[in-house]
């Protein structure tokens, strides 16, 4: 495999300048005197699948969104790749679409000249080989990335959009100061999941202002994974409750067989979850595991943990005394369902959170449409306090689990914001 190392070594012998294109003068002027916007690719790996394939590319050949084929307003002039694997795309990308490849992030933000000189940064920090810290998170580097954008940014007195791709970082810390970073230096910051944006079924969003007394999602995956998607779907539909959004004081990470005892408790104040709201996520699941040559069949106790071999549940109180829990039972399902209890309503509000299937995943065209308007309005369409605490909840749940199943409390994820009224999810 071909790693950063090597490709520079290689790239410094000349070995690679095939694959590099170099701007000239005359393209330089060309592209300057487009009004089109110039976009920067910052991104750890580009291969089949990846974020960027799944993102980047959508600014390289538009993307299908409420019934029309959409060509964006912005050019890529520039890209930084951090690991190039054996199934590398970003070089086959670079030669069809001509936009060069540069061997430091601040020299693709200044197309290799002197100064800023792209209008927006696409940042994805997702997919590649890193260490792992001791909790099992991945050691994306979406920090030093963004620290390396953000240090051409105050070097050149001058600030663009930027979109960053999933949670901020693995670490707590660093996740704040990018925060922090985004209000200092003044400019629109976009970051989250492809859920919160995607199709629901049915078509619903959280009554605004509702009276709400807990939430859940099941969803499948891992931790440090598709957890924050999970949690992404909590709160992209908590934070629209009656007060808006208090933060959390208290995270509970359980995994194994202290899941099935707060399975079997039936309730939150018995350590569980309400099972009602379980069975409301189950009734909307698309791929409900079955026994073979079954279908359309209620799972039992017994077939859940034969199926689970490994599930996970983030208990999450917030300070306002809402509750949510998020599950992840691999085996059982292959979706993302959300249902909550609303107080003075019987039947739980529930609703399955859409992914279209490959290769078109329109999902992260609905994602991209938000980093589109990000790039262009120069303002987030969604909360960046979401990603922030989301960011923070995920950390919260691993360590939980890591450190023997403890409940943490939080009050650094005391984060309060509002939530915009108008549904922002696709539905055309």
């Amino acid at each position: 495999m071909v790693t950063r190392r090597n490709f520079l070594e290689a790239s410094s012998a000349g070995l690679l300048s095939a694959f590099i294109l170099q701007p000239t003068a005359s393209a330089t002027t060309s592209l300057q005197s487009t009004a089109r916007k110039r976009l920067a690719v910052v991104t750890t790996e580009w291969r089949y699948h990846s974020h960027a394939w799944h993102m980047a590319e959508r600014f390289l050949v538009g993307y299908p969104i409420q019934g029309e084929w959409h060509k964006p307003e912005l050019d890529v002039v520039s890209a930084y790749v951090d690991q190039f694997p054996e199934n590398d795309l970003s070089r086959k990308r670079s030669e069809e679409f001509g936009f060069p490849i540069y061997k430091t992030v601040a020299e693709a933000l200044r197309c290799g000249g002197s100064e800023l000189a792209v209008d927006a940064v696409l940042l994805i920090g997702e997919h590649g080989k890193y260490e792992l810290s001791e909790y099992g998170q991945t050691k994306y580097p979406r920090y030093e990335l963004f620290k390396q954008v953000t240090d051409v940014f105050r070097k050149d007195g001058r600030s663009v959009p930027v979109f960053n791709d999933k949670h901020l970082s693995w670490k707590w810390d660093w996740a704040k100061e990018m925060y922090d970073l985004s209000k200092e230096l003044n400019f629109a910051f976009s970051a989250g999941s492809s859920l919160p944006g995607t199709w629901r079924m049915p078509s619903i969003d959280m009554p605004y202002g509702a009276e709400v007394e807990e939430l859940m999602c099941l969803a499948m995956g891992g931790m440090d994974s598709y957890d924050f998607h999970a949690l992404e779907v909590i709160q992209c539909m908590a934070e629209r409750r009656k007060g808006g959004e208090t933060g959390v004081a208290a995270v509970h990470g359980l995994k194994g067989d202290e899941f099935w005892k707060a399975m079997d408790s039936g309730s939150w104040l018995a350590g569980g979850w309400d099972s009602s709201l379980f069975h409301a996520c189950l009734s909307r699941c698309q791929t409900l595991a079955q026994p073979e040559s079954f279908s359309h069949r209620y799972p039992t106790r017994q077939q859940m943990q034969e199926w689970v071999k490994e599930p996970v549940a983030y208990r999450i109180e917030y300070v306002d005394g809402t509750k949510a829990t998020m599950l992840l039972m691999n085996g059982l399902v292959g979706d993302f369902t959300f249902a909550a209890k609303l107080k003075n309503e019987s039947k739980p509000l529930s609703t399955l959170f859409y992914l279209p299937p490959v290769p078109n995943v329109t999902y992260s065209a609905e994602l991209m449409a938000k980093a589109e308007a990000t790039f262009i309005k120069g303002k987030s369409p969604c909360p960046l306090e979401r990603t922030l605490l989301t960011t923070g909840l995920v950390e919260a749940g691993v360590q939980s689990v890591g450190k023997g199943h403890v409940r943490l409390e939080t009050p650094h994820l005391a984060i309060r914001y509002t939530a915009p009224k108008e549904s922002l999810f696709a539905q055309q």
